[in-house]
């Protein structure tokens, strides 16, 4: 990184964080703060909803997913994280919207109780922290890699950024971070374009791509280049013992006597529902995509909003999952990547390329595309976590009857609290594959709160099937978990059901099994709350069928490229 290279990481992300903290005393009421006044228009919330879900991970880490694991990736976005807007937005948050509800674990209360509620907010408090050490982590690849820093300047760097997002993000709440987050998303979505060119043309574009991943091997290209290609993993067993070898098999591998390699294949259709949970689990659990729809400034601005931010994330995530693909064509082994042995993951692969195959000038836009996704993050994900804890925790059961004031200081210092408290997943993240760590936290914590959602908004299910089934869902979460460190994986499962991609629909499963049959036992539902007439919550707009027919159509694009045209 040359000096000009930092000029322009400055002159693209200090002015706005310079306006945050000059505008962010509008900021005089907790409504203001958690819901930004209920004034947001849809392309604000469009904007807004896209940042806070590409963020530096989307950056750095789908590009690892990618390199990994290669097109499969892009369903998550492409189908699961669009489908889930087209929900939410549709469905699931009308009844909090029209009851002026501030957060999604609000109505989990009016609809199953109060065990519900705070069970939402812990997990997302668990899983939303695990996206700021993520960020975090990438952060400090990316400063170590492409400038070739030492680990405690990278991580001076990492800390000073937190700082600043912490500062403007206590001062204005919402609506500065949902303006920041619409501006610095121009940052990343310039960032991303440009640098896609640029790979591009070293791999020698898609037809260099798919020649350079056949060369290696047709395996390879298959699996890269096809979502309907199994997911096939090899661990070489030359140096195992006979004790690890046997492990691996109880966890549904084979061992190749030919090569000396245990090979664990998992079915196409697994890994694609698998990664499509993971993404409706995103959009619907997420308070932090649920606080920007809540504080737009009517059901026409929040339908909306979703068509808008699908299309820019079918554009923007195909060239950003992209890098990784053509990382792979240019290091087809993840030894062979030219950084120190205890950084080398396949999470490397995009500051590499940056540190690469840039020059002077576009180094510093692509760090600046960084650094606007890390505080776009870090602030919305703060804001979002504090306002949980403080409106569904703090205000609910320990200080029910405080003024306003106070909960708005509570939210606010609550903040640096949720953001540099995240740093504690950091040792974990850098130990492998940052995506594979978080995938299997959704899999077990957050998959059976998005089937509580489902059934709530959607079903007659019985108010009490909530906590048995979150109790029969992330009991069996946890299991799974920690299964592969026992010794005796084969107590409680079967090898086949061990894959890691089967987590995320066993637990839908087991949750969905027991909210059903408790729901059966005890009686359906009279009156849910979504079925509860729009003038018994608020009054309903007439949007049209507009906003819906755009939302399918983008949808309907998503599940083409997925499911037809990379099949």
């Amino acid at each position: 990184m040359t000096a000009i290279d930092w000029i322009i990481v400055l002159a693209l992300n200090g002015p706005v964080i310079l306006y945050a903290l000059l505008k962010s005393g509008c900021t005089r009421d907790s409504k203001d703060w958690f819901l930004a006044g209920r004034t947001l228009p849809w392309w604000i919330v469009g904007l807004s909803l896209y940042a806070t879900l590409v963020d530096s991970t989307d950056l750095v880490v789908d590009s690892g997913a990618t390199y990994g694991g290669g097109v499969k990736f892009y369903l998550i976005n492409w189908v699961g994280c669009i489908g889930g807007w087209l929900l939410l937005a549709h469905g699931i948050i009308l009844p909090m919207y029209r009851s002026g509800m501030y957060t999604n674990a609000e109505y989990l209360e009016s609809r199953f109780g109060l065990s519900a509620r705070v069970t939402s907010v812990l997990v997302q408090v668990l899983y939303r922290t695990v996206i700021l050490g993520m960020i975090s982590t990438t952060n400090f690849l990316t400063l170590k890699i492409v400038c070739g820093w030492g680990d405690a300047t990278a991580w001076t760097v990492v800390a000073c950024i937190a700082v600043l997002a912490t500062f403007y993000t206590m001062a204005g709440g919402l609506k500065m971070v949902a303006i920041t987050d619409s501006l610095q998303s121009i940052v990343m979505i310039l960032a991303t374009v440009v640098f896609f060119f640029i790979v591009a043309e070293e791999v020698g574009g898609w037809s260099g791509l798919q020649a350079k991943l056949a060369a290696e091997s047709a395996e390879l290209e298959q699996q890269m280049m096809h979502t309907g290609s199994d997911v096939i993993t090899r661990t070489d067993a030359t140096a195992l013992g006979q004790a690890e070898i046997e492990k691996h098999l109880r966890l549904g591998g084979t061992h190749d006597e030919a090569t000396k390699q245990i090979v664990h294949r998992s079915p196409a259709w697994l890994a694609c529902l698998s990664l499509i949970l993971a993404g409706l689990a995103y959009s619907i659990v997420n308070h932090t995509q649920s606080m920007r729809l809540l504080g737009a400034r009517n059901e026409r601005h929040l339908k909306q909003s979703v068509a808008f931010a699908g299309m820019v994330l079918i554009g923007a995530t195909f060239l950003a999952q992209s890098l990784g693909l053509f990382g792979r064509a240019l290091f087809p082994d993840i030894g062979s990547l030219p950084v120190d042995e205890s950084i080398r993951s396949k999470d490397a692969i995009f500051p590499v390329m940056v540190r690469d195959l840039t020059s002077a000038g576009l180094k510093g836009l692509i760090v600046a595309g960084v650094m606007a996704a890390a505080f776009s993050t870090y602030a919305s994900i703060g804001s979002t976590l504090s306002a949980l804890l403080t409106r569904d925790v703090y205000r609910r059961l320990i200080a029910p009857d405080r003024d306003d004031a106070h909960y708005l200081a509570v939210g606010r210092w609550l903040t640096p609290v949720i953001i540099f408290g995240s740093f504690l997943y950091i040792p974990a993240l850098l130990s492998g594959g940052m995506i594979d760590f978080y995938l299997k936290v959704v899999g077990s914590f957050v998959v059976p709160l998005l089937v509580v959602y489902l059934l709530g908004s959607f079903t007659r299910a019985h108010r009490s099937s909530a906590l048995v089934g979150l109790i029969a869902g992330v009991g069996f979460g946890l299991y799974a978990f920690a299964a592969k460190s026992f010794d005796d994986t084969t107590t409680l499962l079967p090898s086949a059901l061990m894959d890691g991609n089967a987590t995320g629909p066993l637990t839908f499963l087991v949750t969905a099994l027991a909210m059903g049959i408790t729901t059966l036992i005890r009686g359906r539902e009279t009156s849910p709350l979504f079925w509860q007439s729009p003038d018994a919550l608020g009054q309903a707009e007439d949007t049209g069928t507009l906003p819906l027919a755009l939302g399918l159509a983008v949808l309907a694009l998503g599940l083409f490229l997925g499911f037809v045209i990379f099949i």
